[in-house]
């Protein structure tokens, strides 16, 4: 059989599998991710967009919480196939969005669904990684589906120039079928043995929160998904609307901006294993986001080239702090930790209901470049976060 064969490369050839479904899955959520805000705001004002993101997340942040009574009732393999269906229904819903309701729904199935399919993929990945190994192979997963993120931005570009928003979602929906139908042909080759501790969410919370170590690498997470949410939500709104920046520009500079997920996690995530532990680059990566976030406050021009620089060098920092915390946490917990890895999964949605509340309360008051300042001051907050926290080496 395909997969009865010695370790390739260090690691287990079922991980190919899941690197493949991983990359197929991230970009056909990255094809729509860039350009959601911009497509609901034909539907709602600004502020509403925000509220669209809160509800979305508030939902999949309820969904995350009983994921693992889900999982013990239909068992790990079947639920995954009918989460990978149930996110394609949700894209091609998505699609067909004309008014606000259908819209509202469309972000809440979509997000929903993408989060839990995301934390399946997780455990999987722990499922058949050696702990020794766990930076090489997750950082190799991260750009592996970082090589959807960066193709993904000019492909939704010159579908939105050449057909529409909607034909953006409809393909995203349809590009996820390969992923079914890889998994069931494989599915006998895939099944690991594990046996999932059964802790409820508020134990395991508790765990977290007096566990040094689990609980920095949370709030960095948090951290960086606060800075994913400015600068996927309200990053495009700004430099479409307010600046005035057309996809065809927009599409290139996120694509550009992406390659730094592609150079430099796989290396990050090798001295990790090997040299240094995670605690320098964190905090490396957290200051070269907090500086880009500035630079972002300050630039107020159109210039593509300023902006594509700015952005790419925000993302170099964001490259290493999520290299980082996920070869740190996957350290120290293992495949059987599911309410752990929900809990550390939840960080997700939790910043994008804390981002665009603390956007409606900013733009309110402020203009919208002022999400980027507040969001570096964040971001600096992390560095202290780190402190207390045991390297790995």
């Amino acid at each position: 059989m395909l997969f009865r064969k010695k370790k390739l490369f260090n690691f287990r050839p079922q991980l190919l599998i899941f690197y493949i479904i991983g990359l197929i899955v991230s970009f056909s959520a990255a094809l729509p991710a860039y350009v959601n805000s911009t497509f609901i705001s034909q539907f709602a004002q600004l502020k509403f967009v925000s509220l669209f993101f809160i509800i979305a997340n508030a939902t999949s942040l309820l969904s995350i919480l009983i994921f693992p009574k889900i999982i013990k009732r239909f068992g790990k393999y079947k639920t995954f196939i009918v989460l990978i269906f149930l996110y394609s229904l949700a894209l091609f819903f998505f699609s067909a969005a004309n008014s606000f309701l259908t819209a509202l729904l469309g972000i809440v199935f979509f997000t929903a669904f993408l989060n839990l399919t995301l934390i399946k993929l997780d455990l999987f990945i722990e499922a058949f990684t050696k702990n020794t190994d766990t930076g090489r192979i997750r950082a190799i997963y991260l750009t592996i589906c970082n090589l959807g993120w960066v193709v993904a931005p000019m492909t939704s570009a010159y579908l939105i120039n050449n057909f529409s928003y909607s034909f953006v979602y409809w393909l995203s929906g349809l590009i996820i079928i390969p992923t079914l139908i890889m998994f069931l042909i494989f599915s006998s080759e895939l099944k690991v043995k594990i046996k999932y501790v059964q802790d409820g969410m508020i134990k395991v919370a508790k765990k977290m929160w007096f566990d040094k170590n689990l609980r920095g690498i949370f709030f960095v997470a948090l951290i960086l998904q606060l800075f994913y949410t400015t600068a996927v939500v309200y990053v495009p709104v700004y430099l479409n609307q307010t600046l005035g920046m057309g996809w065809d520009d927009l599409g290139r500079i996120f694509s550009f901006m992406l390659i730094p997920f592609i150079l430099f996690q796989i290396p990050a995530g090798f001295l990790a294993d090997k040299y240094f532990g995670e605690k320098e680059m964190l905090y490396i990566g957290l200051f070269i986001v907090a500086l880009a976030l500035i630079g972002i406050f300050y630039l107020n021009q159109p210039v593509v080239w300023l902006w594509a620089a700015l952005l790419f060098f925000s993302r170099i920092g964001a490259a290493l702090v999520e290299a980082m915390r996920e070869s740190y946490f996957f350290k120290i917990v293992n495949a059987k930790d599911l309410g752990m890895i929900n809990l550390f999964r939840l960080t997700t949605p939790a910043a994008y209901i804390l981002g665009p509340a603390l956007a409606i309360l900013i733009t309110s008051f402020l203009p919208i470049q002022y999400i980027f300042i507040f969001s570096a001051l964040i971001t600096v907050s992390g560095m202290f976060l780190i402190w207390p926290i045991k390297d790995s080496k």
